[in-house]
């Protein structure tokens, strides 16, 4: 048997290396459509209305902020953060238009106008990691509109046992369901099968502001603007309030999401 020298193995490693790279960024490629992260810590972004910048009030690093793009004429019904593309979703007026910011390159990185969706003052919006199909709540109707990462329409999820429109949607990225926030004597987050079904419900045990829902699909936490104080709170499945994250008095705290900072971003 021929025995390899020193110089061969190496240069056997190097292909192995790099063959194994290769396959690692195709695999990446093709299970996130081309786009795939590592997770890093968990962030929080808050969103305002106007032309007032994005805000990541994380415990783990010192306040920053991103730009919106956005004017005092544009009101703003929505974020979503994606982590595999460390992108930022605004859904604003009329309603349908979205606004994709690059948040580390802090820039618009595009636009576009959601199919199926009605030019009307809207609401939250929640995105899936896996396919990046993004659901949006309907303006007038207990539904959410389902569409690609571009806007094309793909269907519409009527909620059931709901008579209006939820208040805030966010996405378990662990048992694929959607999670709505409702109002009432008690707010709410219930969760529903994709098909619509409704799945169970726990009541928040804290006054929140109904305009938005965030959750960590890693700490199974729920992320809901407070009422009576300048924070998200953030509670757990049961519905037990477990913590404030403080914003600053001067932000609007209306739009929140929450999501593991990409450490490397594939394209």
């Amino acid at each position: 048997m021929t025995r390899l020298t020193d110089c061969a193995a190496c240069v056997t490693t190097r292909n192995l290396r790099a063959r194994t790279a290769i396959l690692t960024a195709l695999a990446c490629a093709a299970l996130f459509e081309a786009g795939c992260s590592t997770p890093g810590p968990n962030h929080t972004y808050v969103a305002a209305t106007g032309e007032a910048p994005i805000l990541d009030v994380s415990d783990v690093a010192p306040a920053a902020t991103v730009p919106s793009y956005l004017f005092s004429v544009n009101e703003l019904y929505g974020i979503a953060y994606d982590p595999f593309t460390d992108h930022l979703f605004l859904r604003t007026v009329p309603g349908n238009f979205i606004r994709v910011i690059d948040r580390p390159a802090r820039a618009i990185k595009y636009d576009f106008t959601a199919e199926g969706l009605p030019a009307k003052p809207g609401g939250d919006l929640a995105i899936r990691s896996r396919d990046r199909h993004l659901f949006f709540i309907h303006p007038d109707a207990p539904v959410l509109v389902e569409t690609t990462l571009r806007g094309k329409h793909i269907r519409d999820i009527k909620l059931e046992s709901l008579y209006e429109p939820p208040a805030g949607v966010a996405y378990d990225q662990k048992l694929d369901r959607f999670l709505i926030l409702t109002g009432g004597d008690r707010s709410k987050v219930t969760s529903y099968s994709l098909a619509g079904k409704r799945l169970g419900a726990v009541g928040l045990d804290r006054n929140v502001l109904l305009t938005s829902l965030a959750f960590d699909s890693v700490a199974r936490e729920f992320y809901v603007p407070l009422h009576d104080e300048s924070a998200i709170g953030v509670f757990n499945l049961k519905g037990n309030f477990l913590r404030a994250v403080p914003v600053p008095s001067t932000q609007n705290r209306d739009h929140v999401d929450v999501g593991p900072r990409s450490l490397i971003r594939l394209f």
